[in-house]
């Protein structure tokens, strides 16, 4: 299910009330605000997080289990007028805030995969908004500095506004220093640089054969999805008021 994220509630509701049994795969993120999920009965049920699926993460996500993580600072930026070569990027919903749109939203994957590295989110706190001369209604950058159950220190900043791609990782544990560089396909390992073949396709195909063969066990589920809702609405709530927002 790939629409505008303002309309995945109502579709996964009708899909439901239509009486589909099937896998369901929803585009990212899983709703534009947090809500009880519709019933239905679906055999299963997955966001589309496909970085979870990128070799580069994965291979970190199993160094970092039998790490101990101290600090983590993720940074992702695109230039949003670069992201649809030949169309307006002030006729997406990337520019709408009321569809869906904007980097907390657009750019959650970077906070998805930071909750599957680091674990569930404790507190945050959190700076953004619409600072530049985007013509658009959404916010084009946040930072967001947050707790979780295996890491106290988890920084992620992400922006419409980088002209060059970037999307990094750095993450400090007791006994190691490691770099994820997800635009050179790069791992670093204290001093030992890993670059990894990765197609442009490679992490949707891995995505899709993982759900079709019914093994879900990397793939986002619906309560993972909507907990980086409540940590999207609580970073809004922060950068409005000022203060920690504690789950």
């Amino acid at each position: 299910m790939a629409n505008e994220t303002a309309a995945h509630f109502d579709a996964v509701r009708e899909l439901g009330a239509a009486g589909f049994r099937g896998r369901l795969l929803v585009e990212k993120p899983l709703f534009q605000k947090v809500a009880a999920f519709p019933r239905a009965h679906f055999s299963e049920v997955c966001v589309a997080y496909n970085l979870r699926f990128h070799p580069v993460l994965a291979a970190l996500h199993a160094l970092l289990k039998d790490e101990t993580p101290i600090s983590a600072s993720v940074y992702v930026g695109q230039y949003l007028p670069d992201w649809r070569p030949g169309s307006d990027y002030r006729q997406s919903y990337s520019a709408v805030g009321e569809q869906g749109g904007g980097v907390l939203r657009d750019l959650s994957h970077d906070i998805d995969y930071a909750c599957w590295l680091l674990g569930r989110w404790k507190r945050v706190a959190a700076l953004g908004g619409k600072f530049s001369d985007l013509e658009i209604s959404s916010d084009d950058c946040f930072a967001l500095l947050f707790e979780t159950e295996r890491c106290p220190v988890v920084t992620v900043q992400m922006s419409y506004l980088d002209r060059v791609p970037r999307r990094q990782i750095v993450i400090n544990t007791r006994n190691q220093t490691f770099c994820a560089d997800l635009v050179a396909n790069r791992l670093t390992v204290g001093s030992e640089r890993r670059d990894i073949t990765v197609e442009r396709d490679t992490t949707y195909r891995a995505m899709h054969e993982a759900i079709l063969r019914g093994d879900g066990s990397v793939a986002c589920n619906v309560e993972e999805a909507m907990d980086i809702l409540r940590l999207i609405e609580a970073a809004e709530q922060a950068a409005t008021s000022g203060n920690w927002v504690v789950r």
